[in-house]
């Protein structure tokens, strides 16, 4: 579903993202973790093609990202950093607009969404009215409703209240079951323990290792793997992400 080989973007000053090898399978859920400033953003925005990489190579469903047709992008359902959303449009203006450009057809999707995500109540009210909380809420809405095949998220656990993560949890896992193939970047190790296969570590703009989502002190092993990087490149140590 998603791929990519030799991923690398380089900022003014020379940080950013370094020969990065990812691949997300279908039915399978990929978690990426990293300190703040690891890459996880600008890595996500490079495998969307928000960002053009330097080098590497990015394929989506198996065609390279720079041909991939605009119908196409339509199976892919994304959130990376805050929702994508009409401030003046209300709850459900924007979800029947995020339907049409996925595709779907709104009258068939957007109730659905509205319930699952207990937005209901908030369906009249603008974008801009709503808490951080119930923002988000739209937006993983608008990122899932259309079912898609491909699924990147960057810390969709933001602002959520316990609710609405176990919300978050229980769609990713349908959507894997269902085939999708789902990447997620979050700081929650104990949450993407929970539902991923595989937990890949990310630490100055590149891969590092892996963690056991069944192991038994992740946050302890992450640590740890990050420490090791840094002593061996001589990275400043920085705070949790």
């Amino acid at each position: 579903m998603l791929a990519g080989e030799g991923v690398t973007y380089l900022h003014h000053g020379g940080d950013g993202i370094r020969n990065v090898n990812i691949t997300v399978r279908p039915g399978e859920i990929v978690a990426l973790v990293g300190m703040n400033g690891a890459g996880k953003t600008t890595l996500l925005r490079l495998l969307l093609g928000m960002l053009r990489a330097q080098a590497g190579i990015v394929q989506v469903f198996e065609q390279h990202i720079a041909t991939l047709p605009r119908a196409v992008w339509a199976r892919v359902g994304h959130l990376i950093e805050a929702p994508l959303a009409y401030p003046e449009l209300t709850t459900r203006e924007n979800l029947r607009a995020a339907a049409r450009l996925h595709h779907a057809d709104p009258d068939h999707v957007v109730d659905t969404a509205l319930s699952q995500w207990k937005l209901d109540t908030f369906s009249q009210r603008r974008f801009r009215h709503l808490s951080l909380g119930n923002r988000q809420r739209v937006g993983l809405a608008a990122a899932l409703q259309h079912g898609p095949e491909l699924v990147i998220l960057d810390e969709p656990r933001s602002a959520l209240d316990p609710a609405a993560v176990l919300t978050l949890r229980e769609m990713l896992m349908q959507r894997a079951a269902e085939g999708a193939a789902v990447l997620v970047s979050s700081h929650h190790l104990d949450e993407v323990a929970r539902i991923a296969n595989r937990i890949l570590v990310m630490n100055a703009g590149q891969l590092i290792g892996t963690l056991d989502p069944d192991g038994v002190d992740l946050e302890r092993a992450f640590f740890e793997t990050v420490r090791r990087d840094d002593a061996e490149h001589n990275t400043p140590h920085q705070e949790a992400s």
